[in-house]
């Protein structure tokens, strides 16, 4: 686990593409990598990225966000698991966002520690996962979209 600091001194790789992975920025908004089931969201846009958030309260599909950082280590070690995550449960919308590049969205979550997984429903904080946790993050995911089908 590492710890979140607002004073960035890391280096951003730049041109580097995730396969698997929607990015959201710029004027063209979403672009997609063919060939691949997993559906996960990566913002780099305040603006987009409030955008969506606003949209996402009108439905109770589950969110799940992934706060990471290209320098956090155990980060890309969840990075698969995410992927595999939202290639299984395709109910469930997942997102990355880079602390380093949305520092403000990592703060209004009160992100401290990396990695964080903060699942949302209908706009509003349902639970947290810290850290490299994929069997726990796994049964929180199942609990709130079990919810979420349940209580439609």
């Amino acid at each position: 686990m590492y710890k979140f600091k607002t004073n960035n001194t890391s280096q951003k790789i730049i041109g580097t593409e995730i396969p698997a992975i929607q990015q959201v920025s710029g004027p063209s908004s979403v672009k997609t990598t063919p060939k691949k089931t997993s559906q996960v969201l990566e913002f780099h846009s305040s603006n987009k990225w409030k955008a969506h958030f606003e949209a996402s309260k009108a439905n109770a599909k589950l969110m799940v966000i992934d706060f990471t950082a290209t320098w956090c280590v155990p980060c890309r070690s969840m990075e698969p698991v995410i992927n595999e995550f939202a290639a299984k449960y395709t109910d469930v919308e997942f997102m990355k966002i880079d602390v380093d590049e949305l520092m403000g969205v990592a703060q209004e979550f009160g992100v401290q520690t990396m990695p964080t997984f903060v699942l949302i429903k209908k706009g509003r904080v349902i639970d947290k996962v810290t850290g490299v946790r994929k069997e726990e993050l796994q049964k929180k995911i199942e609990k709130h979209r079990t919810n979420m089908v349940t209580h439609k």
